[in-house]
C-alpha cells in the first residue's frame, strides 16, 4: 500500500516529478489521509503521483490571474452566461483516473454539486466533463505535458491549457474525436480568445500585480 506519508516530497524544485506503482486503494488511501495545505494527486491505471509543492509566488500569481481572466472574458464577450470556476478539486473516473488541476471551467448548466455523505471529489461519471482545464507549470512543466496530458485526454476534457510560467506562454490543446489532443492557436471554450493575447498578459506580470494584467486584458476585450 502506497500513502502520502510514503511518498518522499521533492528536495528542490529541480527534482523530477516522480510516479509510483498503487491501486485505486492506495489513491483513496493518500486522497484521505493528506494534510498537506498544496496537496496535488494524480491517478493514472495504476501509476500514482502526489505533488507536495515547491510551487511558488510565480506559479500562485499565474494561476489566480486565469481565474480572472475567465471573469474579464465573460463580462465582457458573453454577459449573463454562467461559469464556474473549480480549482483545486479532485476529478476521478473510479477505478480508473484521477487528476487535480490548478484551474477548472465548467461553462453553462449541470455543474457538480456536493451532496452530504458523498466524497469531496468530482465523479465524472456522475457529473460531465468541465469544458477547460488548466496547469500551470513552474517546476512541473515536462509531466504537464507528457503525463497529465494523457490523463485529461483520457478523462475526455475537451480543452486543455497548459502555461509555461518561466516562458510566459500558453499552449492551447483541443481534443480531436480520435481522443488526442492538438493544439491550437486559439480557445473554442472562450469562443475565440487568442493565446497571444493571453500571453500578452502573461508577459506584463514580470511587473505588475495579476490584478492590474486582468485589468488591462479587460479593456482588450
Amino acid at each position: 500500500m502506497v500513502s502520502v506519508s510514503q511518498i518522499p516530497a521533492r528536495q528542490s524544485p529541480s527534482d523530477l516529478p516522480r510516479w509510483y506503482i498503487a491501486t485505486w486503494q492506495d489513491y483513496l488511501n493518500s486522497v484521505n489521509t493528506a494534510k498537506a495545505e498544496h496537496f496535488r494527486i494524480f491517478f493514472n491505471q495504476g501509476r500514482l503521483f502526489i505533488d507536495m509543492g515547491w510551487e511558488g509566488v510565480d506559479h500562485a500569481r499565474f494561476r489566480e490571474l486565469l481565474a480572472m481572466i475567465f471573469f474579464a472574458w465573460f463580462s465582457r464577450r458573453q454577459p449573463g452566461q454562467s461559469f464556474d470556476c473549480l480549482g483545486g478539486c479532485i476529478l476521478e473516473k473510479p477505478q480508473q483516473r484521477a487528476a487535480s488541476p490548478d484551474e477548472v471551467l465548467y461553462i453553462g448548466a449541470d455543474v457538480p454539486r456536493w451532496q452530504p455523505g458523498e466524497p469531496r471529489r468530482v465523479n465524472l461519471r456522475q457529473w460531465r466533463v468541465p469544458d477547460l482545464v488548466c496547469e500551470v507549470g513552474d517546476t512541473t512543466l515536462a509531466t504537464d505535458l507528457d503525463e497529465k496530458k494523457q490523463i485529461y485526454g483520457w478523462l475526455e476534457i475537451p480543452e486543455y491549457w497548459v502555461v509555461d510560467v518561466q516562458a510566459a506562454r500558453l499552449m492551447v490543446f483541443r481534443l480531436s474525436p480520435e481522443g488526442l489532443y492538438q493544439q491550437t492557436l486559439t480557445s473554442v471554450a472562450l469562443a475565440g480568445l487568442e493565446a497571444s493575447l493571453v500571453e500578452q498578459a502573461f508577459g506584463r506580470l514580470a511587473t505588475e500585480s495579476n490584478g492590474s494584467v486582468a485589468q488591462w486584458l479587460a479593456q482588450q476585450l
